[in-house]
């Protein structure tokens, strides 16, 4: 198999976004919205008394807009490259920080032990997803499931995920696992089968607190420590044995 790893080719495959475009729509329309109901809100105040409106519209549009934030907030995707050395190394796939590092029994795919490293990702984290690796995007599987708390164990396996399979250069398989947790009930997922793949180009989103699972092998050298925070596409998490 043969993959470029340019830094052209990668800047190509880049989604260039600061508010990431599962958010415009919402973010617009709710823009529009508080305009109109604070807009409302003032005439009709202002109808039966010009000082309650002085008074109450200050609080009232401050909520809204700090609510409008809050979403901007969660929406933003920063432009981010990364500078090291690409080859056999394995980056965060999202921001957070470090719930699981052992080792797994993995039975949907691999049918044996993997080291699994686990980021779960709060509210108030970028929600973007990128690619952990070079590589080729063997498969991409969907499976509905429940909704439990993300950072708990069975979430890896009976939560709402989906699981994008890569073979790296050397025919490695990883595994990456986007899950659902008690708040979030959507996963989009941008991997295709039979696509190249780069460390800075997205692999999905998931809407509100959750979690991103990823399936190595044994051999690893694991980079990180549990609850240390980390950044999507910059944070190395593990390098793969030569």
């Amino acid at each position: 198999m043969h993959i470029g790893y340019t830094m052209g080719e990668r800047i190509k495959k880049l989604k260039k976004i600061r508010i990431h475009r599962e958010g415009t729509s919402e973010l617009l329309y709710g823009a529009i919205a508080i305009i109109a109901i604070c807009t409302g809100l003032w005439y009709g105040l202002h109808a039966l008394s010009p000082l309650a409106s002085h008074i109450i519209m200050p609080f009232v549009c401050g909520i809204l807009a700090a609510v409008w934030l809050i979403a901007l907030n969660f929406y933003r995707c920063p432009i981010r490259y990364f500078n090291g050395d690409t080859e056999r190394t394995v980056v965060a796939p999202a921001d957070g920080k470090i719930v699981v590092i052992e080792e797994v029994e993995e039975n949907d795919y691999f049918h044996d032990k993997r080291l699994m490293i686990s980021i779960f990702m709060s509210p108030w984290n970028v929600h973007a997803n990128w690619f952990p690796i070079d590589g080729r995007v063997k498969f991409v599987n969907h499976k509905n499931g429940n909704y439990h708390k993300a950072w708990l164990p069975k979430a890896s396996e009976e939560n709402e995920h989906a699981d994008i399979m890569i073979e790296t250069p050397e025919g490695e398989n990883i595994l990456v696992r986007q899950i659902a947790g008690a708040l979030a009930r959507r996963i989009v997922t941008y991997a295709k089968a039979d696509e190249d793949c780069y460390i800075d180009q997205h692999l999905g989103f998931i809407k509100l607190g959750s979690r991103v699972d990823v399936f190595l092998p044994l051999n690893s050298k694991v980079c990180v420590t549990m609850d240390q925070p980390t950044t999507g596409d910059q944070t190395v998490i593990a390098k793969l044995r030569f």
